[in-house]
């Protein structure tokens, strides 16, 4: 069964599109955290981010650039900030979000369980 962003990039379901190449396809949230939250999809249908190609991912970025550019430049923003969460939608996506301070972006808590293991966190990710 196809996703929601395969319908939305065959044309089945409308966006409000903001950028489209050959390959990729940027439309604003319906859901915004903030006005002008866009998403970034590549339109060949991969679930997981780290599941495309390394030309796939550089093209994915490169486009995600170009997206924030046209934000910026359009909605006069100072930054545009990015998100990658991976289960929303099992189509992998990139959320592109203006800010003007980092008030506008909300990062999540700090998880203090993990924060007093750092050390032992550390240790099982070192290289051998």
């Amino acid at each position: 069964m196809p996703t929601l962003f395969e319908r939305i990039v065959s044309g089945e379901i409308p966006c409000h599109k903001v950028w489209e190449s050959a390959e990729h396809l940027a439309f604003l949230d319906i859901n915004p955290r903030v006005e002008g939250h866009t998403l970034l999809i590549p339109k060949r249908p991969v679930d997981y981010l780290f599941d495309l190609s390394d030309a796939e991912t550089a093209a994915l970025w490169i486009a995600a650039k170009g997206v924030a550019q046209l934000l910026q430049k359009k909605l006069a923003c100072r930054r545009v900030c990015v998100s990658v969460i991976g289960w929303e939608v099992p189509h992998c996506h990139i959320h592109l979000l203006p800010t003007n301070s980092i008030v506008d972006f909300k990062f999540p808590p700090v998880d203090s369980a993990a924060q007093a293991r750092l050390s032992a966190t550390a240790k099982r990710l070192a290289p051998a």
